[in-house]
């Protein structure tokens, strides 16, 4: 039997979706590459923004035509989605399974019992703020099948925490991932050594806000910096970075220290700002203020000066004026980041904001402020990208980029790959493909705004 899966959102469900996958391999399941060949369909949902369900739901409406002629076709949708709207979603003409994050475990059992009795099944945590955040089969599954994802040779996620207690007005996560939950720190560091020993050599530590990572173990008290320290220790690894982090100067000094003292530690932070206005940041309940996260981005480069540095920004939240907006804009500036990631605000149901705030700028306006902001980055990142010029780069290769045959007369068996630097810029250069998975030097003849181009120097 073959199995279709697609995957919308963060991170974090392409970590849930690679678990599901080599849970389903493991079950005997094959993997279709598309929906015509297979016999079961799953699709991870995200709820955080408006946009991610109306794509999930565009894509069940497709399904539903499918399975007016293959009505034996089988439909599951599993994450964040599923959690939130449970039972209304299994309403859906097509689908045939709900199942929420924390159900993930008992997936393919859903689907084998669907292509066997055609029955519909529900399964999502009732209650998941006040229900118990240990989840017992979630760390059994996530310990046994690690990351299926070979997509980016010789790279892993490792979830370090799940759930979040921030509760950002906007942020729909806490109500559909649960409270916050630290994994013991033994499954996290078995589990990179087996990665390990299977070849994995640069490891990506996954949480809502991982520098938050807590875990109580008699008298002693994990935090991240502990953990990244364990980790520089696992033979093989050779690259470990962590995101996402929640600006907060618990533990922080400790985590810029252990980028600084630990080889192994990428120097690059994810550390989204949100808004530049400290009315707006109270509205989002964001628990810091401008200055004192610019005392953080200040605090961070001085102990680590190579740093680089990325957010994310809302524009258009509820009652941000102009003035707000150039707030953002100054933050932006002031903080020089690698890169941002920007949204127009879209209320998300049950969320602080959407049942207190009103959605009051016109989506015009969210259009003119997201632009003008990228545009305000792409200067930022274009002046910090010409600083490579003619540097060599130590690069960890990840496969072909998006034209890879873009210079294929003049590079004959070497065609365009892409990969990253430590410090997370892409860079693009000409090379044998079985370069994917290795680390390499590359030297830059030219820069964009958001990528570097250069010629391979060696082989590291």
């Amino acid at each position: 039997m073959k199995v279709f899966l697609q995957t919308y959102g963060c991170q974090m469900n392409k970590l849930d979706s690679a678990l599901v996958t080599a849970a389903l391999k493991d079950a005997g399941f094959e993997i279709a590459g598309n929906e015509k060949d297979a016999d079961a369909v799953l699709i991870n949902t995200c709820s955080v923004r408006e946009h991610a369900e109306e794509r999930v739901f565009s894509h069940l409406g497709h399904l539903k035509h499918i399975k007016e002629s293959r009505p034996e076709l089988v439909v599951g949708v599993f994450g964040c989605m599923a959690q939130r709207l449970a039972g209304e979603l299994l309403n859906h003409p097509a689908i045939d399974i709900v199942c929420g994050p924390g159900q993930i475990p008992q997936l393919v059992k859903y689907v084998k019992d669907a292509l066997s009795q055609k029955s519909k099944r529900l399964a999502v945590t009732e209650n998941i703020r006040t229900s118990p955040p240990e989840n017992p089969q979630l760390e059994e599954f996530e310990s046994v099948y690690d990351s299926d994802d070979k997509a980016i040779p010789s790279q892993a996620f490792v979830r370090v925490m799940r759930g979040c207690n921030n509760f950002c007005s906007y942020c729909i996560v806490p109500y559909v991932r649960g409270p916050e939950v630290s994994r013991p720190p033994a499954r996290i560091i078995e589990q990179i050594k087996r990665l390990a020993a299977e070849g994995i050599k640069q490891v990506t530590l996954l949480g809502q806000a991982v520098n938050l990572y807590k875990y109580y173990s008699g008298e002693k008290t994990y935090r991240l910096s502990d953990i990244l320290e364990m980790v520089n220790d696992i033979e093989g690894i050779e690259w470990l970075r962590f995101v996402t982090n929640y600006p907060s100067e618990d533990d922080f000094v400790k985590i810029c220290e252990a980028m600084r003292d630990l080889p192994k530690v990428c120097h690059h932070l994810h550390i989204p700002a949100q808004s530049g206005s400290d009315k707006i940041l109270k509205a989002m309940n964001r628990k810091y203020m401008t200055r004192e996260y610019l005392d953080l981005i200040e605090t961070a480069k001085e102990i680590v000066p190579e740093l680089a540095v990325a957010s994310d920004f809302i524009v258009g939240f509820p009652s941000e004026t102009e003035e707000d907006f150039q707030a953002t804009v100054d933050l932006v500036k002031k903080a020089r980041y690698k890169n941002c990631f920007i949204f127009k605000y879209s209320p998300r149901p049950d969320t602080t904001a959407d049942k207190k705030l009103q959605d009051n700028v016109p989506v015009e306006i969210k259009k003119k402020r997201n632009i003008e902001l990228l545009a305000v980055q792409e200067r930022i990142s274009d002046e910090l990208s010409r600083d490579f010029l003619g540097k060599e780069v130590k690069v960890l290769v990840e496969g072909l980029s998006k034209k890879p045959y873009k210079d294929s007369a003049e590079y004959v068996d070497a065609p365009q790959l892409t990969g990253r630097t430590a410090t997370d810029w892409i860079v693009v250069f000409n090379g044998p493909q079985l370069l994917a998975g290795q680390f390499v030097k590359v030297k830059i003849a030219k820069t964009s705004p958001f990528t570097l181009f250069g010629k391979l120097s060696e082989r590291v």
